[in-house]
């Protein structure tokens, strides 16, 4: 950040607008969804909440890919099924293409399932193992009332087709199929109802490292060729940079950073996204050993029982008094570049944040 930029504090919808004043498809704001912890013999009273999600808030463009990363158990999960309202926020509003979702009815939701989709982590346990491939894409169709020309059976030989599979292998079952090809059928189920918004929950975390490449590579072209948006949740920073538009950065249940994937990479402001980026391996042993590799100290605290004021603090190099008393704001550095830090990389002598990260290359 430049001695000229001032940070001021995000707006409500945090990054709802692009830089070429692109149309938001979904905006979330202060999302919460928090399960309940119950105890009791005979009549069960609540004795807390699991913070799994705690005052969210981020938009996504028409066309445009957000990547949402963060450690296992920070959220991630949660908040894309809380958007999807597979499971009901506690608070908080979902908008989606203008219109509120949180609150719908089910035969309102049912009206809107259609347009948005998801495609899940587990590529084994999320298809029936006891339905064929033409039921297991054709089925949504079907409950859909959607009749495709020239057929059910030919609308899947051609969706299995559109995501690299064999048209002929419509009629077999998930347990004849490899790992990424069951991946291949879950897009093919997501893209069966010809969807606007599709959330990829950890896509390529289950496969292998060289189906993960193909599995982003199909997804890139789907989306250039049906015009998709996508929310892409992942743990592998690596993974995400490759696909995404913007970063989200999520700490136990909020986000601490918000930018442009390159800007987040060449110059993240959080200590927390720098230790995220500082895992990623260099295929240089040299390069890899020259860095200064951050290592974090300490466990995740429990969602159940997060720190007070920043949930970073008790893990961060850089903590100071200020941060276990305030809660840091959302603050826009600039570039629509947001970061929820008392003491951001770029400002107060902080080592440069190049020291620790892999070379673009």
């Amino acid at each position: 950040m430049s001695e000229e930029t001032e940070p001021r504090p995000a707006s409500d919808a945090v990054g709802t607008a692009s830089a070429d004043g692109a149309e938001p498809i979904l905006e979330v704001t202060d999302l919460v969804k928090h399960f309940p912890i119950k105890a009791g013999i005979l009549i069960d009273h609540e004795i807390g909440a699991v913070k799994a999600v705690d005052g969210v808030s981020f938009s996504v463009n028409r066309g445009e890919t957000l990547g949402l990363v963060g450690e296992s158990g920070c959220g991630k999960s949660t908040l894309s099924r809380a958007i999807l309202q597979l499971i009901e926020p506690t608070s908080g509003s979902v908008r989606f293409d203008g219109r509120e979702i949180t609150g719908l009815s089910r035969g309102e939701m049912r009206k809107l399932r259609p347009q948005m989709q998801m495609v899940f982590q587990d590529p084994y346990s999320s298809l029936n193992p006891r339905k064929r491939v033409a039921q297991i894409v054709g089925d949504p169709m079907k409950l859909h009332g959607i009749v495709p020309r020239g057929g059910a059976v030919k609308a899947v030989q051609e969706l299995l087709e559109r995501v690299g599979l064999n048209p002929e292998h419509y009629n077999r079952f998930p347990h004849e199929f490899s790992g990424g090809q069951r991946q291949r059928i879950g897009i093919a189920r997501a893209l069966s109802l010809n969807p606007k918004l599709i959330i990829a929950d950890e896509p390529v975390s289950a496969l292998d490292v060289s189906i993960q490449a193909q599995i982003i590579n199909l997804l890139e072209d789907l989306q250039e060729e049906l015009d998709l948006t996508y929310v892409f949740v992942a743990h592998d920073l690596g993974v995400v940079r490759h696909v995404a538009d913007r970063i989200a950065v999520m700490y136990l249940g909020k986000i601490v950073e918000l930018g442009p994937a390159a800007e987040v990479y060449a110059n993240p402001i959080h200590p927390y996204t720098l230790s995220l980026l500082s895992a990623v391996p260099i295929p240089d042993p040299r390069a890899n050993a020259a860095r200064k590799q951050i290592v974090l100290e300490g466990d995740v605290p429990s969602p159940a029982d997060p720190p007070e004021a920043c949930r970073f603090h008790t893990r961060c190099p850089f903590a100071t008094d200020v941060c276990s008393v305030e809660d840091p704001p959302l603050i826009d550095h600039g570039g629509g570049h947001f970061a929820a830090c008392h003491h951001p990389l770029d400002a107060g002598g902080k080592p440069r944040a190049a020291e620790a990260l892999p070379s673009p290359a």
